[in-house]
């Protein structure tokens, strides 16, 4: 059972929850002053989660448990729901445009027609097994002219809409749902991991003149494009860090934990000079001697792969038709680009300018939490507050066509299969 902690500040605090492939992390904020506050801060090592998806239901469960318990513990402040992030390469997006005749007698276009069209937008076909998790507002066109970002108020017989749809394999949508349910908590909403990270590492100027964020986590490489402040597209890659790891482990003969160790402490994606004739010492297992392992060895393994990663990266860009309209390059995030040369191999391969995003806009908890690493889990705990402050709790998108939402009567549906089959 989870512990019982204090209750502080109740209703304005914001839970954040990433399910990784490797770790689970919680983090709690509160708006204070203005600005979005950490106030509490949880992780623990994740052996139930692969590529975004569910594997082992009873670990998830223990992993999400011990993260939001060690930032209940923090923060003062029991965690009663949270906003989840969700990746896998069961994710699918989509462009979609739909047209209505507006319905005032002036003309003017009201919050009604904007929703309308919306809706007509996202009435698409979707297969059986698959649900719309994100209705994302690109522009708006009246009478003809295009590019208009808000069109409430306007005047105009014609309203159009051009929306980004993402969809989920319903299954693993709700298998990431039972998990969080289980271990005690509410699902406000499920936020696509990319989008979350981008909430905590984008300057509004780039998402103007383009820019694609690239989270590279343990399981996954996830993308979005955002142009002219809105997304354009999305993406999953099905590879990550752990294939970086496992490359190692197989290319040096060695054991999992020893891979992760030496790729974390001696890991580059380049050979500088000063490196090309220095070794590493691998220990041995079960008896057997340390190695020495040349480091110009273990950086052509690790090359391989990131240069693999990126120029996957690259084909989805091309197919997107974006690479030449990313005036602000790519911003890349996620523990995946820690290793040194990251940046500089990744502007190589996808030739447009590179940064490394760390979290921005947040107060508390100091350095801790402003590694990369965290990137996706304090951009779910900004979109909550975003959310919060403007009543709509649904991941990114508004309710269309209902009070409730598409995700919110989703998640009902979640909660009266699980009371069923407990």
């Amino acid at each position: 059972m989870r512990s019982t902690v204090a209750i502080k500040r109740e209703g304005r605090a914001i839970v954040g929850l990433d399910m990784g492939t490797t770790k689970v992390c919680a983090v709690i904020a509160e708006l204070a002053r203005g600005h979005t506050k950490i106030i509490g801060f949880g992780s623990s090592p994740s052996q139930g989660m692969r590529r975004g998806v569910v594997v082992d239901v009873e670990k998830t469960i223990q992993a999400i448990r011990d993260a939001v318990q060690k930032a209940e513990l923090m923060a003062g402040v029991k965690a009663t729901s949270v906003y989840a992030g969700i990746a896998g390469d069961h994710i699918r997006s989509s462009n979609s445009h739909g047209a209505i005749a507006t319905a005032a007698k002036s003309g003017t276009i009201g919050r009604s027609d904007k929703d309308r069209v919306i809706q007509t937008a996202s009435t698409v076909s979707v297969p059986s097994d698959r649900e719309i998790i994100h209705v994302l507002e690109q522009n708006f066109g009246v009478d003809g002219q295009s590019g208009i970002r808000d069109p409430v108020g306007m005047v105009g017989v014609r309203l159009e809409a051009d929306v980004h749809l993402v969809t989920a394999a319903i299954t693993s949508t709700q298998n990431v749902c039972k998990c969080i349910l289980r271990a005690g908590l509410e699902v406000r909403g499920i936020v696509l991991e990319p989008l979350a990270s981008s909430n905590a590492v984008l300057e509004d100027d780039e998402r103007a003149m383009g820019v694609c964020v690239v989270d590279v986590g343990g399981g996954t490489t996830d993308l979005a494009v955002f142009m002219n402040g809105s997304v354009r597209n999305t993406a999953v890659i099905g590879i990550g860090g752990q294939n970086v790891t496992s490359d190692i482990a197989i290319g040096l003969r060695a054991a999992w934990p020893q891979a992760e160790a030496i790729k974390c402490v001696h890991g580059s994606t380049y050979l500088s000079s000063d490196n090309s004739e220095k070794s590493v010492v691998l220990p041995g297992v079960a008896g057997r001697q340390n190695r020495e392992i040349p480091v110009k060895h273990l950086t052509s393994i690790i090359q391989a792969r990131m240069e693999e990663i990126f120029s996957m990266v690259r084909r989805r860009l091309a197919d997107f038709g974006s690479v030449d309209a990313l005036g602000a390059g790519v911003v890349l995030t996620g523990g995946g680009v820690l290793l040194n040369g990251t940046a500089q191999l990744a502007e190589e391969v996808l030739q447009l300018p590179v940064r490394i995003g760390s979290p921005r806009r947040f107060a508390g908890m100091g350095e801790r939490v402003s590694s990369p690493v965290y990137a996706t889990v304090l951009g779910l705990a900004l979109h909550g507050m975003k959310s919060m402050e403007s009543n709509q709790f649904e991941p990114i998108s508004r309710s269309v066509g209902s009070a409730e939402g598409r995700f919110d009567a989703l998640c009902n549906r979640f909660k009266s299969w699980l009371q069923q089959s407990v």
